[in-house]
């Protein structure tokens, strides 16, 4: 019913840029909160960033002022421009959309295939 499709990710040098996009199509009656999250080897999904409906962000300490994440609601869109890469940034990032289908249903969290980031000299 709902799909969330990103692109952008790929190789890219320590202190490089690349910008993360996830469109979100399908069954969409709203869609909430965006987010962004990453999965090093071996560890737990994290949050990198979130942005609600309304444009209220938040972020991990470690990519503050580093990445921005932002939303095209016409587009069903979230994006995560990643400034001054480094080695630690290197995962599999996935979106995440809590998204209502139905009227008289509650919002479900969506998420992403994944798209791996790898920072490498």
């Amino acid at each position: 019913q709902v799909q969330l499709v990103e692109s952008g990710g790929g190789l890219v040098q320590p202190g490089g840029s690349l910008r993360l996009s996830c469109a979100a199509s399908g069954r969409i009656l709203s869609i909430y909160a965006m987010g962004w999250y990453l999965q090093p080897p071996g560890k737990q999904r994290e949050l990198v960033a979130r942005i609600t409906s309304d444009g209220q962000t938040n972020y991990e300490d470690s990519v503050k002022g580093r990445f921005t994440i932002s939303r095209d609601n016409a587009k069903n869109t979230v994006y995560l421009q990643m400034n001054s890469l480094k080695l630690e940034d290197m995962a599999v990032y996935y979106c995440n959309a809590d998204i209502k289908t139905y009227y008289w249903a509650t919002s479900n969290d969506y998420w992403g295939q994944g798209t791996q980031v790898t920072v490498s000299s």
